[in-house]
């Protein structure tokens, strides 16, 4: 079906359709998420620590390391790290 401007309305109408039902699945998975990081609260974790953690397994080692050396870096730049000690 081919509507004046040449926009397929059945095409159309199904995508609008797959996406409003993809997004109601994200929100159904998200909310479990939050059930989980809910439970883990509860079982004494921190939440905020564990979010980290997950964001850092995406990553991969090569990109860890470069942020934990600017991080490192700014810290330092900040007076907000701590000296290295002397060894020996």
């Amino acid at each position: 079906m081919s509507d004046p401007g040449g926009v397929a309305g059945d095409q159309l109408r199904a995508f609008i359709e797959r996406i409003e039902r993809l997004e109601e699945e994200k929100k159904v998975i998200s909310d479990d998420i939050k059930d989980v990081y809910a439970e883990a609260k509860g079982n004494g974790y921190d939440v905020k620590i564990l979010r980290k953690i997950v964001s850092l397994r995406k990553k991969q080692p090569h990109e860890r390391e470069e942020e934990e050396a600017i991080l490192d870096l700014y810290l330092h730049a900040l007076g907000m790290a701590a000296a290295p000690e002397d060894s020996q």
